[in-house]
Order: structure tokens, then sequence, then C-alpha cells
């Protein structure tokens, strides 16, 4: 399970159904930017064969700790015994657990209502780790565990809840999307403070402007000009009425960016199975190609793929890999009887909780080997999660969900461009620069 056994800095422990294995979380994730030292873990060892728990009057059940309940739960659940595993977690949570027992419970026992398909519940829980216990929401987003419940629409509204932010949840979620931005936007500060001190000007003189226009208006020997003052009067207003538009103009751009930045991280955690039938996440293949999704029709998605053939010499020098997404393929997500999220084999593809993950995708290694790897065309994994997000990404730009579309990814992982229908492979060549052009090396 992707958050296991308690320590002292939040770091967990994992179990494998085949053998004890630890993993000393220093994962450091697109909103996490400051790294833990991990600590000595509680280590907790599982074994083949089924184990009973412990009867409420043997002297074990007597001595029970959160943390000992948080522990054996993970023990039941490596055993595929979720229903036990969760009534140990639910245990736990009545036991006066410290906050770091608290986060772990409840982060255990969403993932458990997740493999059993209970969306509401698992949101619930993680909810209440999010506001109460300071659960980072980028472990929500990294952990393949969780696959499923991502899928689920509870998922989508939790996001929303934490890009918002507020006081009760999300809060750092939002505070990391806002650096991201200001670093894609770098002078929205600077307007802003323009904005208000040019509209504090406007309001001063305009509050001297008015009474200068109220005698000209009564007139006498000593009135200001009645036209110059209203023109004055004019100006500033106007000033003050368009300055306070581009303030809210300014902030409406702001949070469809943080939405944008949003789907982007979503979209980096997406699965993919290459030709080799290793899985990785869309995030390792960053610098290395340029996904091309194909979404709609089995008949349609089949016929784009089809035309690429024609031009797949082309498309490869420029580092072009076809993900075909099929609607309705993700409509009912298949559920492992032991342990969850992806198969076994999977799993250990995919960059674990207890690695770190930026140093991972970015080595050079690792990145020689995807490269060995990447094919013409890759296979999704957790269908109905990537359909998910094409509709999300859809509806924000204006696109009736459901159609045939095509979405071009830059090699940093962010979207190019996107279109409807089937994709023109011979303008895709002419506009996307070779591997090994500068232009390619700058879009890194």
């Amino acid at each position: 399970m992707a958050v296991a056994a308690l320590t002292l800095h939040h770091h967990l422990l994992c179990f494998s159904n085949s053998r004890t294995r630890t993993w000393l979380p220093k994962r450091r994730t697109l909103f996490e930017s400051q790294k833990r030292a991990p600590l000595s873990p509680i280590s907790c060892s599982s074994s083949t064969s089924p184990s009973p728990s412990p009867s409420p009057s043997s002297p074990e059940a007597e001595t029970q700790t959160a943390e000992s309940c948080v522990n054996l739960g993970l023990s039941l659940f490596s055993k595929g015994r979720v229903k036990d595993a969760l009534a140990q977690f639910e245990t736990a949570l009545t036991l006066d657990p410290n906050p770091v027992e608290a986060q772990a419970a409840l982060y255990n026992k969403a993932c458990c209502h997740a493999y059993r398909g209970e969306g509401k519940k698992a949101a619930d829980c993680l909810r209440t780790a999010l506001r109460e216990y300071n659960l980072k929401f980028g472990t929500i987003l990294n952990d393949p565990d969780l696959a499923s419940f991502r899928a689920l629409p509870e998922f989508k509204e939790l996001q929303e809840e934490a890009r918002l932010g507020g006081e009760d949840i999300g809060y750092s979620f939002r505070r990391d999307l806002k650096l991201i931005s200001e670093v894609q936007a770098p002078f929205r500060g600077v307007r802003r403070f323009f904005y208000v001190a040019f509209s504090a000007a406007a309001g001063i003189s305009t509050f001297f402007t008015i009474p200068r226009l109220f005698r000209a208006i009564q007139g006498g020997d000593d009135a200001p000009d009645i036209w110059e003052t209203a023109g004055n009067a004019a100006i500033n207003i106007g000033g003050i009425i368009a300055l306070v538009a581009l303030f809210f103009w300014d902030n409406k751009k702001e949070e469809e960016q943080l939405a944008q930045i949003s789907r982007d991280e979503t979209l980096s955690r997406l699965p993919l199975r290459l030709s080799t039938n290793r899985v990785v996440e869309l995030v390792q293949l960053r610098d290395t190609v340029r996904p091309v999704i194909l979404a709609g029709k089995k008949e349609s998605v089949s016929l784009a793929i089809q035309k690429a053939e024609s031009f797949r010499t082309e498309l490869l020098r420029r580092g072009v890999l076809l993900v075909p997404v099929i609607w309705g393929e993700g409509r009912t997500p298949e559920m492992e009887k032991k342990g969850f999220g992806v198969p076994s084999k999977a799993t250990a593809a995919l960059p674990s909780i207890g690695e770190d993950f930026e140093k991972r995708t970015q080595s050079i290694a690792a990145k020689s080997r995807l490269k060995a790897e990447v094919r013409f065309k890759a296979e999704v994994v957790s269908p109905a999660e990537w359909e998910r997000w094409i509709r999300d990404q859809q509806k924000s730009e204006g696109v009736t969900p459901g159609e045939d579309v095509y979405i071009i990814l830059r090699l940093d992982g962010r979207v190019r461009r996107s279109g409807k229908g089937t994709p023109d492979w011979q303008q895709i060549v002419k506009e996307l620069p070779p591997m090994e052009a500068l232009l390619s090396k700058l879009e890194r």
C-alpha cells in the first residue's frame, strides 16, 4: 500500500506480498520542494500464510495501540484481506492516535475504500487527512494505488477543492500551484501592483475633483471651468473602472492557468504501457517523446493510426508517440483480487512512493533505457482515468465532451495544441522539429 507504517517524520513502510520491503520515502513531487531525511521506520513483516488477528480477550488485544493497528492492517491488506485491514484502520482511529498515526490510518483507510469501489468514503477520509492532518495532495496524485479513485467524480471534486484552496483543505496545494503560475507568468504580480497603485491615485484625484465639479455646477466668480472639471472627473472614474476590470480579468486568467496546471499535473501521472510491456507514468517520458493522444471511437482512432503509418519514419524522428484512447473502454475498471492499482509486475515499473521521484525521472541512465524502449505506439493503463482527463480538457477548450479529438504534447509534458477529428500528419511533420534540432532542445 502506498502509505504504510509510521515514522516521526511521516515516513511510511510498504509491504510486498512476497517479501518484506522497506521504502524510505524521500519523495519529491511536482508540488513539494523540501526533502526530509528518513529515520528508521517501524518494520512490519508479511508472510504468505494468513495469520488471524488477535482476539479481543487476548493480551495482544488489551495492549492495542493506533500504531499496532495500522501495522496489522497493512499486514492483512498485503495478504488480500481488505475488509479485515479496513477494520484495523478504523480501530486505530478510535485509540487516540497522534497526528502521524491518524494521517496514516485515514490514508490507508481511503485506499481500502478505493479498492472496494467506495469513492465517497475514500474522498471523505482523504478530505479529513488533508484538512486536519496535513496530508500532501501530491501524495494522492502520485500514488498508483489510488488510480481507480482518480477515475471517479469524487476525486475531481476533491481536486477542485484543493485547487481553490482555503483554510480547511488544500492550502499548500494551491500555494504550490501559484508558485508554478508565477514562474509561467512572472509579471502578473507587477501588473497587479500598478493596477492597485493607479486605481488608488485615480481615486484620490476623484475625491478632490468631485467637490470642484459641484462648485463648477453652482457657478460663481471663483468657480472652476465646468467642462474641464467634468472631463477630469470622467477620466478619473473611467480609469478606475478600466483598472478594476483589468485586475479582475487578470484574476480570472490566473484561475484558468491554475486549473490548467492542475490538469497538467494530473496528466503527468497517467500510466502508459510501452511496447516492451513496461508501465511508466507520462512524466517519465518528458524530454524523450512528444505524445500525441488520439481519443475517439474505435473506428476513428484506428483510421488515424493507419494514416500515421505513412509518415512513421518522419514522426519517429520528431519523437512522436501515439497514445490511443477509445471512448468507453475505461467505464468498468478492472480490479485485482490482491493489492490494488496496477498489477504487481506493472507496479514494480512505476516510481514507488519510497523513491526520490525527481531523481528517478531525471536519471540519465533511466532516460537512456526509456529511449531504447519507446516505440511508435503505447497502450494506456487505467483508460477511465485517461478518458476523464481528456473530457476535462475538452470542456476547458469549449469542445463537446465525447467528440473525436487529438492532443499534441510538448517535450516538457505540457499541451502544445489540440484539434477535432483526425490529425493532419503531414502538417504535424512540418510543424514539429526533429529531436536533434535546436528548437527541440529549447522545448525541453
